[in-house]
């Protein structure tokens, strides 16, 4: 790696790091500096004050991280997979799929006459069965179909149809279910509990760990399929490896963060942009810190507002998008 590329590695560790301070900092109740320190350090600090900073505050910040990191790796391992620049887990149907699972379990089980427990794993579990069903159907036509553009056009129509089944599933379902999903589909790093982040940190941390073991067979997928395999790379193997990494870490943010557009879609390339190169053995920590970066200053900008985290990830993300569709064109 060249003194450039180190130097902006560098650069985002800084900075993301520097995020994390202000995000914790800021607040709807006015904590002057020192306290929040204390808070962090186990200093001195009222214990009203360190329950706002370690229960809410920093559990938030580190769920901007996750989240952040792991919607964008997933958008980069599906943008390569696809070989489509404008792939994503919010594209492609992936987080819609994870929506469905979400919806099925906290709409559709009332309706049956059953209560569905709100535990973390429920509601976890449901969000990867949906996006991993998804991801399967588009990965199966992706084998046959080999025009990205019919594949991005499919991976659409499956998200509008997923949305329709959702609208029934919310049109049937009764008040009380119903204002739960509604505020879930609003999208919140701040509803994460430290019970439910015992959960969403390992699923993380496996599914970026499984993200680690697909550089190689990324790289080989960029010259397509065909080279891949006269390179010895097992192209069943790869798929079903990038499929679970991506359910692990679009499904379980989107589980317990809800549906967080854009992100996944913009920053890949934000990130080539920036690092100047398609080698995922620098892309994917790249991308990793990148999400993670643009994710915290979105929770920040949210803060200030006083706006839901998906508007802001929205209004960052279509200029980037547009950049990408006009890109293509020329």
């Amino acid at each position: 790696m060249n003194m450039a590329k180190s130097s902006l590695f560098i650069f985002l560790g800084v900075l993301l790091v520097a995020l994390a301070a202000i995000d914790i900092a800021l607040g709807s109740t006015n904590i002057p500096i020192g306290q929040v320190w204390g808070a962090l350090t186990g200093g001195d600090c009222p214990p009203a004050v360190s329950r706002i900073v370690i229960n809410i505050r920093l559990i938030k910040a580190v769920v901007a991280i996750l989240a952040g990191a792991s919607i964008s790796v997933s958008g980069l391992q599906m943008q390569t997979l696809f070989r489509n620049p404008l792939a994503g887990p919010y594209v492609l149907g992936i987080s819609s799929g994870a929506s469905l699972g979400v919806a099925i379990f906290l709409l559709g089980a009332p309706l049956l006459g059953l209560s569905p427990t709100m535990s973390s794993l429920g509601i976890a579990g449901a969000a990867w069965i949906g996006s991993a069903a998804v991801l399967f159907i588009v990965g199966a036509v992706a084998s046959r179909i080999k025009d990205i553009m019919v594949i991005l056009i499919l991976g659409m129509m499956f998200s509008s149809g997923i949305s329709a089944v959702v609208q029934i599933l919310q049109y049937l379902s009764r008040d009380e279910s119903l204002k739960a999903f509604v505020i879930w589909t609003m999208g919140s790093l701040g509803d994460v509990t430290a019970t439910q982040l015992r959960i969403l940190i390992p699923a993380v941390a496996a599914g970026m760990l499984l993200a680690v073991f697909t550089i190689k067979p990324l790289n080989l997928l960029l010259f397509g399929e065909e080279y891949a395999r006269t390179m010895g790379l097992d192209i069943k193997r790869s798929r079903a490896l990038l499929f679970l990494s991506t359910t692990l870490l679009a499904g379980t943010v989107t589980a317990f963060c809800g549906p967080i557009g854009f992100i996944g879609l913009a920053m890949p390339h934000v990130t080539r942009m920036i690092f100047r190169t398609s080698d995922h053995r620098t892309l994917v920590p790249a991308t990793l810190l990148s999400g993670s970066v643009i994710l915290l200053i979105c929770d920040i900008i949210s803060k200030l507002l006083t706006l839901p985290i998906n508007s802001i990830t929205a209004l960052l993300g279509i200029p980037i998008v547009i950049l990408v569709v006009l890109k293509l064109k020329n």
